[in-house]
């Protein structure tokens, strides 16, 4: 397999940021691709993202980009814009992807840059997970996914981190993991491209959850109740959708749970405080720049919970908060007022 050295970031926010800085510690040619031109400008003349990510000065050798073209000659493709895009940027990214080659290839030669989808999240509309739309899309790409516990500014400092890197072909996924792991970048090679993917949705929901019941002035008791409970959600998805146990119960699964739900350095459990101390969830989003999943993954996941019959009860309180105007008073009461049942069901 050829070595792979240029990475092309496809987002600008505060994860695309971040994943480009530890690519550079990796020792990666970098050239990240942001929407908003104030983006591309800041990194290119300043190195820094004012905009998601102030205060992390960028290697002066990672460049950045408005046109999507420029990442045609790259290696690999890491998708980082929010899911809900995923599939306008995948339609764009084809017109980039070279044609299939029309003769059978060397074992361990491929045509088509590999994408490694770092987004997390359920399409709405079809409730596809990220995996399944770029299958859709760009089928004659490779994909791998990166997920766990991350706080952008974290891995930015250079703080020790460590993630799941789960893809079907193992040659690949190690390949992917040798090349973008540096000292204090760390992922942990799985196959389980599903367990991956529904762990990183399914816990940004739960988040907002325990960002609601902070907000509301409940303890500890509470937000611990919420994870456990929530982390049983996550399993029976996970399971009823093909994902193994044990990765929902690594990196990509309870670890980057406990994360998101522990600190209000999380967009999604920040948004649900917001919520807990009764500000409207339409000022909440207009005064960020940046995207909470849990928002748009909340009324996905229950949809595809309800087509699998799947009881996932704090997932579908707070979609009832976010989209059909239930008040926290009455979500948390809901959820009290369930009947008794045994702990593992």
């Amino acid at each position: 397999m050829a070595k792979i050295q240029r990475f092309g970031i496809i987002g600008g926010g505060a994860w695309g940021t971040a994943l480009a800085a530890a690519l550079r510690r990796a020792g990666r040619d970098v050239l990240l691709w942001a929407r908003e031109p104030e983006v591309v400008t800041a990194i290119n003349s300043q190195q820094i993202n004012m905009l998601f990510l102030p205060g992390v000065k960028l290697d002066p050798a990672i460049k950045a980009t408005g046109d999507l073209s420029e990442l045609a000659g790259c290696d690999v493709w890491l998708l980082v814009a929010p899911v809900q895009h995923t599939r306008s940027i995948c339609r764009q990214l084809a017109q980039l992807a070279p044609p299939p080659h029309p003769d059978p290839l060397p074992q361990g030669e491929r045509v088509n840059a590999p994408i490694l989808i770092c987004a997390k999240g359920i399409e709405q509309q079809s409730l596809a997970l990220p995996s399944m739309i770029v299958q859709t899309e760009l089928p004659r790409h490779p994909l791998a996914i990166l997920s766990g516990p991350t706080f952008a500014a974290e891995v930015a400092h250079d703080h020790p981190t460590a993630l799941t890197l789960a893809c079907a072909d193992h040659t690949l996924a190690t390949y992917l993991a040798s090349a973008i792991s540096s000292l204090k970048f760390r992922p942990y090679v799985s196959d389980d491209v599903i367990g991956a993917q529904i762990g990183g949705a399914i816990k940004n929901v739960l988040a907002i959850a325990c960002g609601i019941v902070a907000g509301y002035g409940l303890g500890d008791n509470t937000r611990a109740a919420l994870i456990t409970r929530g982390l049983a959600e996550l399993m029976r998805l996970g399971t009823a959708l093909g994902a193994k146990p044990e990765t929902l119960m690594g990196l990509s699964g309870l670890g980057d749970l406990v994360l998101t739900c522990g600190s209000t350095q999380s967009r999604n459990m920040s948004l649900g405080y917001a919520l807990g101390q009764g500000k409207l969830l339409a000022d909440i989003l207009g005064s960020r720049a940046s995207v909470a999943e849990g928002v748009t993954t909340a009324a996905a996941a229950v949809a595809l919970a309800e087509r699998h019959g799947v009881d996932v009860p704090i997932v579908s309180a707070v979609d009832q908060v976010l989209n059909h105007g239930a008040a926290v008073p009455d979500m948390i009461a809901a959820l009290l007022n369930r009947p008794l049942k045994a702990e593992r069901s």
